[in-house]
């Protein structure tokens, strides 16, 4: 859900000098397929004259920072809106504890940067940052236009993602893990989670990290968060183990809600869908 400031009220002369929370709009700066798929979404605000404002951190982690960031055109308030800014930590700050496991059966294209990444370097590290800031856009992109239940990608600028931020008036949406829903709702999420895995499966494909912790609640529809692992079940040789490890975590979800969900059943179907 996108939450437009229509209370915000800049001014052209307001901006000529920025301040250290703020920059121009770099929608129109990044290259060539780094912008969302298309049908963009009305909310999306492209304007060159648009200015990204920080508003505070939504969310710290070891390997990304997340943001909360105001886009708006100075002057008119009907262009603005809210958009959550992941950004990946440079190699002197984070190590990814996620590497080994997840991105076998993926390759890189340039030699260089591969030598880099398995000598642990500086380099390498941003090389890899830079790798999961592209898979996570790239299965946000395909994903969102599947019509699976994730955030609308708006960009990405190295190892920065902008995306739709899921909550109003500057809150983001609760965990599933923290919420107390209905017997109905609880019914709704499971369909519509078991749906979502569903398309990944027949594209062979697992989330790879599924739990409670990453999926948001948004009323009475769930969004999927956290992307950057997303497995291929076929080519890794771990994507089987991984799909299982997200249907239990799933399922441990729902049995403790007390709707019962059985992970070997939902396993079976979801390898059913990939072959």
């Amino acid at each position: 859900m996108h939450s437009p400031l229509s209370d915000t009220d800049f001014s052209f002369s307001a901006v000529a000098e920025l301040a250290d929370d703020q920059r121009w709009s770099t929608w129109s700066s990044v290259e060539k397929g780094a912008r969302g798929p298309k049908p963009r979404p009305s909310w999306v605000v492209t304007d060159d004259a648009a200015v990204d404002t920080e508003l505070g951190v939504l969310k710290t982690g070891k390997e990304a920072d997340v943001f909360l960031v105001e886009r708006a055109v100075p002057g008119d308030s009907e262009r603005a809106c809210i958009l959550a800014a992941k950004r990946y930590r440079s190699a002197e700050h984070r190590q990814f504890h996620r590497d080994t496991g997840y991105v076998e059966g993926r390759r890189t294209r340039r030699t260089r940067d591969a030598r880099a990444m398995a000598k642990g370097t500086a380099f390498g590290r941003l090389v890899a940052a830079g790798q999961w800031a592209q898979a996570e856009f790239a299965a946000l992109s395909s994903l969102w236009s599947a019509g699976v239940p994730v955030s609308y990608p708006v960009q990405i600028d190295g190892t920065e993602i902008l995306m739709e931020f899921i909550g109003a008036d500057g809150v983001a949406a609760p965990r599933l893990a923290q919420v107390r829903p209905s017997r109905d709702l609880v019914e709704g999420y499971f369909d519509q989670l078991t749906a979502a895995m569903g398309v990944l499966a027949r594209r062979g494909i697992a989330h790879g990290d599924l739990s409670p912790y990453n999926i948001l609640v948004d009323g009475d529809r769930v969004v999927i968060i956290d992307l950057p692992q997303v497995v291929d079940i076929v080519g890794n040789p771990n994507g089987m183990e991984f799909l299982a490890r997200d249907c239990r975590n799933v399922c441990s979800w729902f049995n403790s809600r007390g709707f019962a969900a059985d992970p070997d059943d939902l396993f079976a179907e979801l390898i059913a869908q990939a072959y």
